[in-house]
């Protein structure tokens, strides 16, 4: 990948497609995004052009894609709402990967999830994998990454997580809370997905590999992390999983939003987010904790508002 290669970046507005984009322009690299949302301000100025993200309009996704040699893909949905499901999100992806074929990409940088599985029950995981095995089918050559939990400034989970234990005297952790996690910075996503692309120019290779964090927290040590960074005394309480997830959904009716789902909650229990491979990210958490303890949690981060409104 040269500097004079036009890369594509879908959801460069948002959270990891917005890293991607900033390490993109920074190594010199020219760089469009294809968005939902194509009237929100560009917190790049002029220097990324936006152009819609619309799946019914396949023709005009090619279009947009034409010129481009790598396709970097953030296209998700955290969770089902509407008529947009994980099966929607799928064909969706499938539609932006044929485009991108028809367009000429050379090469496509997908962000997926650690532990991916065609058999899996949730169906975040399920999506997740056959949408890299519509990559791998297609013809083109790619790179897949596999982040475990991200976290970074703009994150929704870590934030609200502190925003909750700022606020309030309780704080629910599903079953025993003995879950494992393995936090990775958003930057370090953004490094691995840029160097992967560069690395597979010039060997010719498809590659596919966790991106991970150093550290591994049990979920009630990463909680309880955060509850001292932010000076919070909320007493950490255990509830049977069903039981967690209907008083989460309380909170989301309070704050208009989907606070956590029953999938995350069966993923984290079912230690989805932890690789056995060797960190790759460089970002401690604990210490990012540190850093923005101070900041961490005083307002309250939609998702709704982020994707939906």
């Amino acid at each position: 990948m040269n500097n004079a290669d036009l890369n594509v970046v879908t959801g460069a507005f948002g959270y990891t497609g917005k890293y991607i984009a900033r390490k993109l322009l920074a190594n010199g690299h020219k760089v469009r995004t294809l968005t939902g949302h194509p009237e929100r301000t560009s917190p790049f100025g002029n220097q990324v052009k936006a152009y819609p993200l619309y799946f019914d309009d396949p023709d005009t996704l090619t279009l947009n894609l034409r010129g481009a040699s790598t396709l970097y893909n953030t296209y998700w949905i955290r969770f089902p709402r509407g008529p947009i499901t994980f099966d929607t999100a799928v064909e969706n992806t499938k539609t932006l990967i044929n485009a991108a074929a028809q367009a000429g990409v050379q090469r496509i940088v997908h962000i997926s999830i650690t532990n991916p599985s065609a058999s899996s029950p949730l169906g975040y995981f399920k999506g997740k994998a056959l949408v890299e095995e519509a990559i791998m089918a297609s013809g083109l050559a790619y790179s897949i990454i596999r982040p475990t939990l991200i976290f970074g400034a703009e994150d929704v989970l870590i934030n609200n997580i502190a925003w909750f234990l700022r606020k309030f005297p309780i704080f629910l952790v599903p079953g025993d809370g003995n879950y494992s996690v393995q936090p990775v910075h958003v930057k370090d996503v953004a490094e691995l997905a840029v160097g992967a692309a560069e690395r597979g120019e010039n060997t010719g290779k498809n590659t596919i590999q966790d991106c991970i964090g150093p550290e591994v927290y049990t979920y009630e040590q990463l909680i309880r992390l955060i509850a001292a960074s932010v000076g919070s005394k909320a007493k950490v309480t255990h509830l049977p999983p069903a039981l967690a997830l209907f008083f989460s959904r309380m909170a989301g009716y309070a704050v208009r939003d989907v606070v956590l789902t029953k999938a995350e909650i069966d993923g984290l229990m079912a230690g989805l987010l932890v690789s056995d491979g060797p960190p790759n990210g460089q970002a401690r958490f604990s210490r990012w904790l540190e850093e923005n303890g101070e900041t961490l949690g005083r307002s309250y981060a939609s998702e709704m508002n982020r994707h939906y409104r």
